[in-house]
């Protein structure tokens, strides 16, 4: 239901509204040596009108016939007809489909169409020959417009070629579809007119009527320009093809005008105008001929080198002069953009042929804000103002930006201090491995640094990881894994701690002066806070010592026997350091003498 609601109210829309006009605007510019010829047919059986017949043909032909030395470049077909469109035709049995279209209107009665369809490769290919253009039919639309006159349809085929007899020359092509009366006016931009000489404009329009001329004058900034004897000053639009010389092109006109008169050097723009009292027409092609000698200046970015961890890239660039007809000048200046910021500037160094192009490549320092992806803009002619300094055939395509992908270093992890033991927190020796992993990444792909700065420089790398003497108290360790494409930092810290005591198994009490006492090292200057429990295989306490006083054998616990030494024997002992870092020690010590 809401599908048939749908269709019910476009249609409503279009038959109640008339359809609105394209302007006619810049479709494709050439420079070099170029100009161009135009052929078509109508497919009126003759000049439609309220007492002509309401037929219309489905198919018509024209030949192209082309100079040896004029190699196509490019050929466009336009067609276009009473109603809302035919786009699907053929040309010599080759379909074709629009590729755009346009429309126009009268009332919301009488709409038109037209169509239009890029045929360069079936040119080249087929060449000089008759092109037929088929199943272009627009029979069962005319009859509601022949009673008013307004039953047309009629294709042309545009051709720009090159030829190495001409002058350089810009040759623009403008499209659109704009229709009169009363006054049509239509401004063309991105002219350059360095030689008024042989200038020439041409269009392809539908719809003009030769037996009507009410008031009928096309003007080119302000002056009226004619064809005679096909195109009067005013007929303009009468069913003629300027370049064949063929008048019965009812309801449609390929023309061409001279306008050396009419433009002036240095023009950019030239404004063209159309009144009609009474005839219907319009304008769907326009075609400019101008004598320019201009380059034409852009630049592609073909690569870029980035370094981990660096916010300086290079990028290589290609600076070009196609479609141009002079030479670019050699010091043209390029400025390169990071997010709308200017951070570089360079210039070519050499003279730029035309169709030549110079490559080259920049360092560029990235704000540290870049982020992990930044787009870089390139603009030649630029001097980093936006202003440019060279002229050229086109000043709008002369920047080119690409989006590059930093390799950023990830932020540091930090790893548990690696703990060293030396009595008095002095040095201590290290295995630097024992600090991350191994078992997870390549031991290979890791180095060990002293400062950031050398590992982000690959500097002063630490030779001899699993044998390193610590040169302060606390220090820090700074790693480097390499990744695929970059690499992590790790952090550690070297810390020194009191070794944990050696407790010997056993001694004799017997005043040889040779271990005559539980001499455990690295306890009594170090651990001054400890306690020694000794306990006798009855589990019976009989010692109790700490710091000022170790056990020489004797027992100080107990309701008998204190002061005695203790018999031959195995006796245990716990001994708590009273250290946060130390769990208590229970062992047994064996007393002999």
């Amino acid at each position: 239901m809401k599908k048939n609601i749908y269709i019910y109210c476009f249609l409503f829309f279009i038959i109640t509204h008339p359809l609105l006009a394209q302007d006619v605007s810049l479709f494709q510019q050439f420079n070099g040596r170029y100009d161009y010829t135009a052929i078509g047919n109508t497919m009126n059986t003759e000049e439609n009108g309220t007492s002509g017949p309401c037929t219309i043909l489905n198919s018509s032909s024209a030949n192209l016939t082309l100079d040896s030395n004029q190699n196509v470049i490019a050929a466009y077909l336009y067609w276009a007809g009473s109603g809302y469109g035919d786009f699907n035709i053929s040309i010599n049995d080759i379909a074709i489909v629009a590729e755009r279209t346009f429309n126009d209107s009268l009332d919301t009665e009488r709409v038109f169409f037209a169509a239009f369809a890029d045929i360069t490769t079936i040119i080249t290919n087929q060449g000089n020959s008759e092109y037929t253009i088929s199943n272009f039919d627009l029979s069962s639309v005319i009859d509601p417009y022949c009673p008013t006159g307004t039953n047309f349809g009629g294709w042309a085929i545009t051709v720009i070629y090159e030829d190495e007899n001409l002058p350089l020359n810009q040759l623009n092509v403008y499209d659109g579809l704009q229709s009169v009366p009363d006054f049509l006016s239509i401004t063309l931009e991105n002219l350059d007119v360095l030689d008024n000489e042989n200038a020439k404009i041409g269009f392809i329009a539908w719809e003009g009527d030769s037996a009507i001329a009410v008031n009928e004058q096309l003007t080119i900034n302000g002056t009226v320009i004619s064809n005679y004897p096909l195109n009067p000053a005013n007929n303009a639009f009468n069913g003629t093809n300027s370049f064949t010389g063929e008048s019965n092109l009812y309801n449609m006109d390929i023309d061409v005008y001279s306008i050396q008169n009419h433009i002036n050097i240095g023009d950019t723009s030239a404004t063209i105008a159309l009144t009609s009292g009474q005839d219907f027409v319009m304008i769907n092609n326009v075609i400019t001929v101008l004598n320019s000698q201009l380059p034409d200046a852009t630049i592609t970015l073909e690569g870029d080198t980035v370094n981990c961890g660096d916010q300086t890239i290079q990028v290589f660039y290609t600076v070009h002069n196609n479609n141009s007809t002079a030479n670019l000048p050699a010091n043209t200046p390029i400025a390169f953009y990071s997010n709308g910021i200017l951070i570089g500037t360079s210039e070519t160094v050499n003279i730029i042929p035309i169709n030549g192009n110079e490559s080259s490549f920049i360092l560029l320092n990235l704000p540290e804000d870049s982020g992990s992806i930044t787009t870089i803009t390139a603009v030649v002619d630029d001097d980093g103002t936006s202003i440019g300094v060279v002229t050229e055939t086109n000043e709008s395509n002369n920047s080119a930006f690409r989006d590059i992908e930093l390799l950023l270093v990830p932020e540091i992890t930090i790893l548990p201090n690696l703990i060293g033991c030396n009595e008095g927190f002095k040095i201590a020796t290290y295995n630097l491995l024992d600090a991350i992993d191994t078992n997870t990444y390549n031991i290979d792909n890791i180095s060990f640094y002293r400062s950031l700065d050398d590992l982000e420089m690959g500097f002063n790398a630490i030779l001899m990881p699993t044998d390193y003497n610590n040169v302060s108290n606390t220090e820090t360790i700074y790693v480097r894994l390499l990744t695929s494409s970059c690499y992590e930092i790790f952090q550690f810290n070297l810390t020194i701690e009191n070794c944990p005591p050696y407790i010997p198994q056993g001694f004799s009490p017997n005043n040889d002066t040779k271990n005559d006492w539980f001499n455990i090292q690295g306890l009594y200057d170090i651990f001054t806070d400890h306690e020694l429990q000794i306990y006798n295989r009855y589990g019976e306490l009989i010692f109790i010592g700490n710091n000022n006083k170790p056990w020489y054998g004797k027992i100080n616990r107990g309701l008998n026997n204190r002061g005695n030494i203790v018999p031959v024997g195995t006796y245990y002992y716990i001994l708590n350091l009273n250290d946060q870092n130390y769990q208590p020690f229970m062992g047994w010590v064996y007393v002999n003498y």
